[in-house]
């Protein structure tokens, strides 16, 4: 039995040079919404929120830390298996065209079943992004 009961994702962070932009990007992109940020001083922090439960924390980049602020992959498809979030939408194929109208390079994908479609594709920090495809439940 494990140790921890009733556990589910809270968050996840992302360290930026840019906040404002990454930001914009999640929440133009993927339709993440602001939440209220609490004051950390010193350094910049935004908060955004995918409902129902799902947060992301985007801080800026301590420039003492030495961590690079380039992305070390730039093809979608050198995307390392164990690099990235990934999403669902329902609108999968008018999602995927959307980011190709943006100029974002992509990486598509059919899962062997026929029914799972994956495009792979980054942030503009170079943080790697699966988003695939299921279907809403008819009404």
């Amino acid at each position: 039995m494990a140790l921890a009961e009733g556990v589910r994702l809270n968050h996840i962070a992302r360290e930026t040079s840019d906040v404002k932009r990454l930001a914009a990007f999640y929440q133009e992109v993927l339709g993440f919404q602001r939440i209220e940020t609490p004051n950390f001083g010193g350094f910049e922090v935004i908060w955004l929120s995918l409902p129902p439960s799902f947060s992301l924390h985007l801080i800026e980049r301590d420039p003492q830390s030495g961590l690079r602020s380039e992305p070390s992959v730039r093809d979608p498809k050198a995307l390392p298996r164990s690099h990235h979030v990934c999403l669902s939408v329902s609108n999968f194929d008018s999602f995927v065209q959307a980011l190709k109208e943006k100029g974002i390079e992509t990486f598509e994908k059919q899962q062997p079943d026929g029914k799972t479609k994956q495009v792979f594709f980054f942030d503009p920090d170079g943080n790697g992004l699966e988003v695939s495809s299921w279907e809403a439940p008819k009404e």
